[in-house]
């Protein structure tokens, strides 16, 4: 797949079915509600009424289970980066960018749960990572980095996030920094209430286990 997005390749228009198979494949994996579906097998309190509400791996991690959170991480990604694979293999380059905008639209908005889904992290993340390794790297260093001095998982999801269509612009790959542009922007949408928090000062910290 590296060789599917490169900064020299030009921009061309995939068919109909090609980006129906990448609507498909991208929103069906991205709408599997991994956070939900781990934590009611385990027994937990349903993450919707604990802590931000959220379905993603921080929420989970409120619930006191690093195990299930590492998991809804993992597998919250993989889907991103699979959508992305999975469609570029079967229809094209440019089909597999609205693949990992699918997915990442699934997650925030799934069918099953009313469209009332995740704030979006980690499928960006594995969307990212899914289009060109770098851009991932990238943003997986720049959330540690913010992560280890602030303690916010939000705040290092926002810069984070801010990072990688920067990354994609940097080097040429322009179709697909104008697709992570517009999904840090429904990020940082989806993150409105904890950036009011940041600003008050009560948002939670990263491994604060909901009371």
């Amino acid at each position: 797949m590296s060789q599917l997005f490169t900064n020299a390749q030009p921009w061309t228009y995939a068919t109909l079915p090609a980006y129906l198979i990448a609507f498909v494949v991208g929103y069906g994996l991205g709408s599997i509600p991994f956070g939900l579906l781990l934590t009611r097998f385990a027994g937990t309190a349903d993450l919707r009424t604990i802590g931000s509400g959220n379905i993603g791996a921080t929420n989970v991690l409120r619930t006191g289970r690093k195990d299930l959170a590492a998991i809804t991480l993992l597998l919250d990604a993989l889907k991103g980066t699979a959508a992305v694979l999975i469609v570029g293999a079967l229809a094209g380059p440019q089909a597999a960018l609205f693949a990992g905008f699918a997915a990442f639209i699934g997650h925030l908005f799934p069918v099953w749960l009313r469209f009332n889904g995740g704030k979006g992290v980690a499928t960006y993340l594995g969307v990212a990572l899914g289009l060109w390794w770098v851009a991932g790297l990238a943003f997986i260093a720049v959330w540690l980095i913010v992560a280890k001095l602030s303690k916010y998982s939000s705040l290092s999801a926002l810069v984070a996030s801010a990072m990688v269509p920067i990354v994609f612009f940097g080097s040429g790959r322009w179709e697909a920094g104008i697709l992570a542009f517009i999904c840090a922007l429904l990020l940082w949408w989806r993150h409105a209430p904890n950036i009011a928090r940041l600003r008050a000062g009560t948002e939670g910290r990263i491994g604060q286990v909901a009371q």
